[in-house]
């Protein structure tokens, strides 16, 4: 029996929701290039793919060279470039692998360009838009954007423009869902059309998050569409409407150490090592803690929340104002915690349990 905190993964939950995504994009006729910085794993991926590789996106370099071992050759590193890396990036392209970086900067498009002609090939680069103020990005509009275009043309190559939709993580109607999504690719394309009207190739509009992929319902002049979060989902994506916990396809077993009736208190072995800190869902209408708790082969505790944790214990209690008891769990009984943010609690273990099977995960930068 594998001991416990685990990160329990439900396959068929998991292609389920790449089903579901599929087939919405498939209705639109875009192609989707899916973000691995969720799942981190080769075996997950493949799900996505019938099997074999296709076009994804990474967050870190490190992902990029594990899936390249696996066979994965068309890859966006969808972080704005460090210089210092580039290095690794000529390393992965004299590979075979058409790796295209993110920039928002002339800073960065010099050092692209410079590393470009010391190598003597031509590194592809796409340019990032700030579609709504969430991070990074050249605002539609901006010379820029051309400026960045010029110099890139010295040595490297500019492959498009990609948007990131990061407030649609703080929508909760599917109005404001739908608004969001059509404002992501509007600002895309814009830059886009911009700099073809500027005399430079823009093959590529990348734009996409979960909840804008799952909501958008226009995708004119769009050319691919990221997500990565939806593999898995998670209880911030079910606080914005975009699935039910019942989609969720990660949770993190905890085995039952202890009971503290006086304070309302049962005690686990999983603590913020297990689940991570994440407390995504304390900015919505619905706080569910550290996360909902479930059964080890069943639904969802009515009420129950781990409400609390520290390095490696968990405290479980019932939510605010519930009239509920709490349920009868026994030292030893293992129960399940759904996540706030997947991405966070996956990136706390190494590998998945799926079904008998052991599902490794890349970690590091």
């Amino acid at each position: 029996m594998t001991e416990t905190p685990y990160l329990l993964l439900d396959e068929d939950k998991v292609r389920r929701n790449i089903a579901r995504l599929r087939s919405h994009l498939d209705a639109l006729g875009t192609p989707l290039r899916p973000h691995v910085k969720t799942a981190k794993s080769v075996d997950v991926a493949k799900l996505l793919f019938d099997g074999g590789t296709g076009p994804i996106t990474v967050s870190t370099l490190r992902e990029a060279e594990a899936f390249a071992d696996a066979g994965f050759t068309d890859i966006v590193y969808a972080v704005g470039i460090a210089p210092a890396k580039l290095d690794r990036v000529l390393a992965l392209r004299q590979r075979g692998v058409d790796l295209v970086v993110l920039l928002d900067s002339v800073a960065q498009a010099t050092a692209v360009a410079e590393a470009s002609r010391a190598a003597g090939t031509a590194i592809p680069a796409l340019v990032e838009v700030d579609c709504d103020g969430h991070r990074g990005g050249v605002l539609p509009g901006s010379p820029e954007v051309v400026a960045i275009a010029e110099e890139l043309a010295d040595g490297a190559r500019l492959r498009g423009v990609l948007a990131h939709a990061g407030e649609s993580y703080f929508c909760y109607t599917r109005e404001a869902l739908v608004a969001a999504a059509e404002a992501e690719r509007a600002a895309a394309v814009r830059v886009a059309e911009d700099l073809r009207a500027a005399g430079h190739d823009c093959p590529v509009v990348s734009i996409g998050s979960t909840p804008t992929a799952h909501a958008v319902t226009d995708l004119t002049g769009v050319t691919e569409v990221r997500a990565g979060n939806f593999v898995f989902f998670d209880l911030v994506m079910a606080g914005l409407g975009v699935c039910s916990p019942e989609d969720l396809a990660l949770s993190v077993v905890v085995t039952v150490i202890g009971h503290r009736p006086e304070k309302g208190w049962i005690m686990t072995d999983g603590g913020w090592m297990a689940t991570s800190r994440d407390r995504g869902t304390a900015r919505q209408p619905v706080d569910q803690g550290y996360g909902l708790v479930a059964a080890l082969d069943g639904g969802i505790y009515p009420d129950l929340l781990m409400t609390d944790a520290s390095q490696e214990h968990g405290t479980l209690s019932m939510r605010e104002g519930s009239d509920r008891p709490l349920p009868d769990l026994p030292v030893g009984t293992r129960v399940r915690v759904l996540p706030n943010h997947a991405c966070a609690t996956a990136a706390q273990h190494d590998s998945y349990q799926v079904g008998a099977s052991t599902w490794r995960r890349v970690n590091g930068w």
